[in-house]
């Protein structure tokens, strides 16, 4: 069978190209020996359900491995305590296929809802019982349980479990327990609503002894031991799995420069890794501009591939922007991470740092809060950008003089700052200082998207994103150009930024450079200015 990249569900060694999981499930069995009860949360898309289904795989032969899904179940699955233990109950009947003597019945029992099986002790007795009797520990695996982290009922199962992890060894129970979705829920709290549409079945002063004991907790999955394995792609499993396509195809590659490229914008996240594969295999390969494999898996291929990556539709990026909507502060970091370079220190026990890095909106990096990857910083950049295409002066101008920017179907960037400045100075020359500060580069980004549009593509240098500076690079047919857009500190700052510019230069072996000044002294001259620098020719624009 052909294998192919996979975008879509859980992925399959023998029908997908994927990455070696083996180091992570032998981390996760350790924590499953050692009888560790923990939860596996990541953002949308990042290889939950597929480690879930491989360590089942990967378990089966020394434990009774117990996989259930969530999102299998109904909303009115967590009506009460009763429709719960009856569905839960039902799920394990078609999932496991046998039980010890009993337990089977019993289960059954609990599936009709009958006046005798009520609450989550009568599901929580018949699971002890079938602990107790099982021939191998049980391990429980538990997908999508963002299906049901709102819901009262599903924290009162979450107690039960906590009570009878803390019994151990006491009483037999399962030997792990893991939860998989986005919302790690450690970090939820035990809000009883006493109102008569959220009334627990049992109220604390008629609960017997256990359910006391797990009412007057803050949160009823704190014993969760920390889940700290790399979900990631890193470089070298990203060449490993270039290499098993490489096997087949005999493309040519240089596997190591398409790896590295691929892990420098996804950071490894594994969806993007997967997709752009995919895009590079089954649509960049075989079109106008690369009619092969071999020309497709190219640093040219991957670019275009890139550039469609950024600009499509895709849940992913759905679930991202209708975050931004829900949470309103978690846009505010956001937009300053993005167009302000504002440096935000990562404090694990913020919400609003929890929430991005939850979401999958960002990551720690040396203590600081950046943007996760330079899919997701391009994907923002547009989204928040094209909120102000209606109604931004810029945009327009952009779209208007969108002509007069090319020379033989090249990118004229010369022309573009030139022109940029005359609008610039044309359109808000009488605006606070402070203001333009802020919102400076987003307008030169509103500026140049209708120029580039539908052919280019730009990206973010994250090295160098920051209050006072930033790197553009900017794709046009192939050809790269670099562009600094920093705010004017003065004459020593401003030679300090030509001779980074110079060096970044260096790094991409070229020899001409762009620099777009933001200079708010009344003295300025605004304008485009050339500065040779050795060989190295920069052009500044000052407006």
């Amino acid at each position: 069978m052909t294998k192919r990249f996979n975008v879509n569900g859980s992925c399959d060694p023998n029908r997908h190209y994927m990455v070696n999981l083996d180091s992570r499930l032998k981390e996760i069995r350790q924590m499953v020996d050692f009888g560790d009860y923990f939860t596996i949360n990541k953002a949308r898309q990042y290889g939950k359900t597929t480690i879930l289904r491989a360590l089942t795989r990967y378990l089966k032969s020394d434990y009774e491995v117990v996989s259930l899904d969530f999102q299998t179940l109904s909303a009115g699955t967590f009506e009460n305590e009763k429709t719960f233990a009856a569905s839960f109950a039902k799920e394990l009947l078609d999932n496991v296929p046998t039980f010890p003597g009993g337990v089977k019945g019993e289960l059954e029992e609990l599936g009709k809802k009958s006046a005798e099986y009520d609450t989550l002790q009568d599901l929580f007795r018949v699971l002890k019982i079938w602990c107790q009797k099982a021939e191998r520990k049980i391990v429980l695996l538990i997908d999508e349980v963002d299906t049901a982290t709102n819901n009262q009922v599903f924290l009162d199962f979450l107690a039960q479990l906590r009570a009878y992890y803390l019994k151990r060894p006491e009483v037999t129970t399962f030997q792990s327990v893991i939860l998989a979705g986005v919302c790690d829920v450690r970090s939820i709290k035990r809000k009883i609503r006493m109102d008569e549409d959220h009334k627990p079945e049992l109220v604390p002063a008629q609960a017997p002894e256990l359910m006391r004991s797990i009412y007057s907790l803050n949160s009823p999955w704190n014993i969760a031991a920390d889940f700290d394995i790399d979900m990631s792609f890193q470089t070298k499993e990203i060449a490993d799995m270039l290499n098993q396509y490489e096997d087949d195809y005999h493309t040519g590659m240089d596997v190591s420069e398409i790896s590295e490229l691929i892990y420098s914008y996804t950071s490894g996240y594994p969806v993007l890794v997967s997709r752009i594969c995919k895009l590079l295999d089954e649509k960049i390969a075989g079109s106008e501009q690369f009619p092969d494999r071999k020309s497709a898996w190219t640093k040219e291929g991957f670019y275009e591939a890139e550039k469609r990556l950024v600009r499509e539709d895709n849940p992913l990026y759905e679930s991202l922007m209708g975050k931004l909507e829900t949470y309103p502060e978690l846009r505010t970091v956001i937009y300053e991470l993005l167009f302000n370079g504002k440096s935000i220190p990562y404090v694990a026990t913020s919400p609003y740092i929890k929430d991005a890095a939850m979401f999958g909106f960002i990551r720690n990096e040396n203590e600081r809060a950046v943007i996760s990857n330079r899919i997701f910083e391009a994907v923002l950049y547009n989204n928040f950008i094209a909120e102000e295409f209606v109604t931004s002066k810029m945009y327009d101008a952009g779209e208007r003089e969108r002509s007069q920017f090319f020379v033989g179907g090249d990118l004229n960037i010369r022309r573009i700052l030139e022109k940029f400045v005359e609008t610039f100075e044309e359109l808000y020359s009488e605006e606070d200082d402070a203001f333009l500060e802020n919102v400076g580069r987003k307008y030169f980004l509103l500026f140049l998207k209708p120029i580039i549009n539908g052919v280019g593509n730009y990206s973010i240098e994250p090295q160098t994103r920051n209050s006072e500076r930033m790197d553009l690079v900017i794709f046009y047919r192939g050809e790269q150009n670099i562009l600094e857009l920093k705010i004017w500190r003065g004459k020593a700052y401003n030679e300090r930024g030509e001779k980074q510019l110079a060096d970044y230069l260096d790094y991409f072996h070229m020899k001409k450079g762009y620099m777009l000044s933001f200079n708010f002294n009344k003295k300025k001259t605004p304008g485009i200015q050339e500065i040779v620098l050795g060989d190295r020719l920069l052009i500044e624009a000052v407006v």
